[in-house]
C-alpha cells in the first residue's frame, strides 16, 4: 500500500530522534522491508532544508535524500497545479499542511502523521497511534 508520511514523521523516522506512533511506525518499518511505499512530498524537502537550517532538527536535506534515493520504498511527490487546485478547494490554517493534504487527496492515499489538526479535520485519512 501507499502512504504520504508528513515532515515530522520523516524526520523522526529518518533521524531516530522523537515520538512515533505505534501503527506509524509499524507502516514505516514495513515499507523499508518491501510491503509498502512511502510517498514523500517535494514539499517535506522545503522543510527539511528550511528546518536543519536554522538548526531546528538533527538531520539536513542532503542526508534525508541520500535516504530516499537509496531506499526502493520511498518516492518522491512533486508539486503540481493538479494538487494546488484540490488545496484551493478547502481551507486550511497552515499552507504546507493545506498542500501536504491536498496532495494525499490527489493521490487517494492516507497521510501518516502526529498532527492532530490534519487528523481533526477530516479531510483525509490519518495513521498514527
Amino acid at each position: 500500500m501507499e502512504y504520504l508520511a508528513d515532515t515530522v514523521t520523516i524526520i523522526r523516522y529518518f533521524s531516530g530522534n522523537g515520538k512515533i506512533g505505534a501503527q506509524a511506525l509499524k507502516i514505516m518499518d514495513e515499507a523499508d522491508e518491501g510491503q509498502h511505499v512511502i510517498l514523500v512530498s517535494a514539499l517535506t524537502l522545503v522543510e527539511i532544508l528550511y528546518l536543519s537550517e536554522k538548526n531546528r532538527i538533527g538531520i539536513g536535506l542532503e542526508e534525508s535524500l541520500g535516504i530516499i534515493s537509496h531506499a526502493d520504498n520511498y518516492q518522491i511527490v512533486d508539486l503540481t497545479p493538479t494538487i494546488v487546485k484540490e488545496a484551493h478547494s478547502f481551507s486550511f490554517s497552515d499552507i504546507f499542511d493545506r498542500l501536504i493534504i491536498a496532495t494525499a487527496r490527489c493521490l487517494g492515499v492516507p497521510i501518516v502523521t502526529s498532527d492532530e489538526r490534519i487528523k481533526g479535520a477530516g479531510l483525509v485519512q490519518v495513521i498514527w497511534e
